[in-house]
């Protein structure tokens, strides 16, 4: 019987990492680059279980067991970056300027949660100098307004489609402007925000439809979006923030390929998963909401914030500016297969978003 359940569970490993290691984009595919935690520990539990229950070396027995200690390992693979054995990404900051400091709060409020009375008591408590909210509609925007008596700066595009967005600045913003990158019910905010020494830091906010059912059948449109935005910013030389629910996990093949084609750098790396979602279900979390910045950005401190009645929690960061940070951290880098396909990607989706011609 135990053996039974052992070989069961491993199989249901070994297929869910064999699915995310296709290049699918339909949405019952690329689910299953979400829970590589979970499947490693079930890889691992029936990994266990079948050495102790079974003749595990015996005959057509060993290519499993050593495919189930594979699986476990490849799945521990792709997360231990955000783990705290791993090296740190971003380095710290010790002694932070506070001109060139730039803190922020990113949060889903969860468009059908109406109480907007914990995220501000969160959101006064941690005082950021940006606040992002996204799934936010007409009725978030009348209560998160009244930021501005301190956030004065603000780009609001509320929709009732749950992917409204309202950004809110103490900080001045230079050329801010919702675009419709893809799609043309999905806005991102880009703007310059200027920290207190007037550098102007390069904000890019997004939040992309995800592949699930009743939002879209593929991932081709959001990996498209995020995609652009990381073909827009690569190789400037100013300072970057691209932060938002991207809807796609740190570990995924779009959002490590983003990251090569940005250039950014991930604080995570080296200190934590930081999930975010989902907040009610703590055994199936995952890092949605992203903070990614350039090379010329260290860390002063990033965590997750307390819940706040949606089915994310919020999460912030605080970075402070050292140009010569660059020379001492290594940005992702992508060679001509990654650009490649990058901009297939990119092309694709905007066709897709156009839909068959008639």
């Amino acid at each position: 019987m135990l053996e039974t359940v052992a070989l069961t569970l491993g199989m249901v490993a070994i297929v869910a990492t064999a699915l995310s290691l296709t290049r699918f984009k339909v949405w019952w595919v690329r689910i299953w680059d979400f829970p590589r935690l979970q499947i490693a520990l079930l890889a691992v539990a029936a990994l266990a279980l079948w050495v102790a229950t079974a003749e595990w070396r015996e005959g057509t027995r060993l290519p499993f067991t050593l495919l189930l200690a594979v699986t476990a390992v490849y799945q521990w693979g792709m997360v231990w970056r955000y783990t705290r054995l791993a090296p740190r990404e971003v380095q710290g900051s010790p002694g932070a300027n506070p001109a060139r400091v730039l803190s922020l709060v990113m949060s889903n409020v969860l468009q059908t949660n109406r109480d907007a009375t914990r995220l501000l008591r969160v959101v006064r408590e941690v005082d950021p100098d940006l606040l992002l909210c996204v799934e936010t509609d007409d009725w978030w925007r009348e209560q998160l307004d009244v930021l501005t008596a301190t956030h004065p700066h603000a780009v609001r595009c509320p929709l009732p489609n749950t992917y409204g967005m309202l950004l809110y600045s103490r900080l001045p913003l230079d050329d801010a402007r919702v675009e419709f990158l893809v799609q043309d019910d999905i806005p991102s905010i880009q703007a310059t925000v200027r920290l207190r020494d007037g550098e102007g830091v390069w904000l890019n906010c997004v939040h992309p439809r995800p592949p699930a059912p009743g939002e879209s059948d593929e991932s081709l449109e959001r990996d498209a979006e995020l995609l652009q935005v990381g073909r827009r910013v690569r190789g400037t030389d100013r300072p970057v923030v691209v932060c938002g629910d991207l809807n796609d996990v740190a570990w995924s093949r779009t959002t490590r390929l983003f990251q090569k084609v940005s250039g950014l750098l991930d604080p995570r790396k080296g200190r934590g998963f930081f999930s975010t979602f989902h907040a009610r279900f703590p055994g199936f979390r995952y890092p949605l909401d992203h903070i990614f910045h350039s090379d010329n950005f260290r860390l002063v401190r990033m965590r997750r914030l307390p819940y706040v009645g949606s089915d994310h929690f919020p999460v912030s960061a605080v970075l402070s500016y050292e140009p010569r940070a660059a020379a001492a951290q290594e940005a992702p880098a992508a060679d001509a297969a990654d650009m490649r396909e990058a901009r297939e990607t990119v092309a694709r989706g905007h066709e897709a978003a156009r839909g068959p011609a008639t």
